[in-house]
């Protein structure tokens, strides 16, 4: 009887009554605000073990995780002799040690379901694991066996030179890849960063055993690394399972010690023409400071406003970026980006464009007055605009585990210490109109740029008329 009655007549009536408290409540409750929410993120927790090894974590109370081990070794502590060993060294990552063939090695990760992988950059080299979070000792130590008792043996060091150089092969094709190469290879003519990441042909050709050692040798030490991991993290096992499992590591140097050497930025051009390509490949930048800079989250900002646009993108000339607009009106491009491509002391500040062979002097032009438009005068406006783009794709960036284990351990090699997340925020919202041409003065406006030019480039203009198109004459 007292379920009929609340289902009919009056019953009903002090229901919907109910429901509209209720609901009226929830929404007086305060919501939580983005901002409140960014200071809600775990703390980032760092360990420095005895021999100098740090380490760091982020617990999210997950069940799974990701761990590895960040060094500092990448081309840009090569020279031209050894060029690609450390491209080398993540190849032969798992090809067995002394305590696991690699077929051992392959099972175990496979039964724990477990993700190994590696991979290479101009100034690191990183080993890491995906697992289940109670998975987290076993997969620890496995980890550093895979970095310090790696065999090298001479079969699997034939195998992989094959498949790097097919790999060098491969990467002709990638014209963005061997542009954004070529950049490198002129802006920092000199220096260990213009090197590539792979290497050259000939030192691949002809890598040895002793010559991966060697590096191992030089640069695999304890303060050199930060083991980092994310997930379901805890900190104080972590650090006791690196204590056991690293412990051993070697803090000191039997010779010299390698250091991070200045990489002098010129401003200069290279041009690779090669007609038979239906469309010109050229990538445009300025140096821009490293990680640690003030101005670096300014330029970030610039550089979204500058965006990136292809034909594939919907709604035509209704896009946010000028350029983009300009790319559709006047039939200008088939794609650009921009990028902000940041090193621990340097950077390059650009964009990378794909045109017509017809079309590259009005490309070209579009894309420098758009560069002195944003120095002289972009609106509190786009910068709102651009900043909110820039927080979702940072906050994006960092989706999962691994990218925020991959964010831990690089910020803590490129300078000493994690960005806490409501700081980085922080520093995008600080950045305002007059910030952003300010920095746009001091590293872009009528600055030397670097140009790397590849295709059928003919219709390129001389350097000298590049360079002078890097200011605005106001009359």
């Amino acid at each position: 009887m007292l379920l009929r009655s609340l289902l009919h007549g009056s019953g009903r009536g002090a229901i919907r009554s109910s429901l509209r408290r209720a609901t009226t409540a929830l929404q007086s409750q305060p919501s939580v605000t983005f901002e409140q929410t960014l200071m809600n993120v775990p703390e980032t927790r760092v360990t420095a073990i005895k021999n100098g090894l740090r380490v760091a974590s982020e617990d999210y109370g997950l069940p799974t995780c990701t761990v590895g081990v960040w060094i500092n070794a990448g081309s840009r502590f090569e020279t031209a002799q050894n060029n690609g060993t450390a491209h080398f060294l993540e190849h032969l990552a798992f090809k067995g040690t002394g305590k696991r063939s690699q077929q051992q090695l392959e099972t175990e990760i496979e039964n724990l379901g477990a993700h190994l992988n590696a991979y290479t950059s101009r100034e690191q080299t990183v080993y890491y694991a995906k697992c289940y979070s109670k998975d987290l000792p076993q997969v620890v130590e496995i980890l550093s066996d895979i970095v310090q008792n790696n065999q090298f043996k001479d079969e699997d060091i034939e195998r992989e030179r094959e498949m790097i150089l097919r790999q060098v092969q491969e990467l002709e094709n990638n014209f963005q890849e061997v542009t954004l190469d070529h950049l490198h290879s002129t802006a920092y003519q000199g220096t260990p960063l213009s090197r590539s990441v792979l290497g050259t042909t000939d030192n691949i050709k002809s890598m040895k055993k002793e010559d991966l050692l060697k590096y191992v040798g030089t640069h695999y030490k304890a303060p050199r690394m930060v083991l980092a991991a994310a997930g379901g993290i805890n900190h104080d096992q972590l650090v006791r399972l690196s204590e056991e499992h690293f412990g051993s590591l070697k803090a000191g140097y039997q010779g010299e010690v390698p250091d991070l050497l200045p990489c002098r930025f010129s401003g200069s051009e290279i041009r690779i023409r090669d007609d038979d390509l239906p469309l010109a490949h050229i990538a445009i930048a300025v140096e821009s400071p490293g990680w640690a800079d003030a101005d670096t989250i300014p330029l970030m900002v610039a550089s979204t406003i500058v965006g990136n646009w292809d034909r594939t993108m919907a709604g035509g000339s209704h896009v946010a970026s000028r350029l983009g607009q300009q790319a559709v009106d006047y039939n200008l491009l088939h794609s650009y980006q921009s990028f902000n491509t940041c090193y621990t002391d340097t950077g390059l500040w650009g964009t990378y464009l794909v045109t017509d062979r017809m079309r590259i002097d009005d490309a070209m032009s579009a894309l420098q007055d758009e560069w002195c438009r944003i120095s002289t005068g972009c609106t509190d406006i786009e910068v709102a605009r651009a900043k909110n783009l820039l927080k979702t794709k940072l906050l994006l960036g960092l989706d999962g585990s691994t990218p925020v284990c991959d964010d831990i351990g690089r910020q803590l090699l490129s300078f000493g210490r994690r960005i806490p997340l409501h700081e980085l925020n922080g520093r995008i919202d600080a950045v305002d109109a007059k910030t952003v041409m300010a920095a746009m003065k001091q590293f872009v406006y009528n600055h030397c740029p670097a140009i790397a030019a590849y295709g059928p480039i003919e219709q390129l203009r001389e350097y000298n008329r590049t360079r002078s198109r890097m200011y605005t004459i106001i009359h």
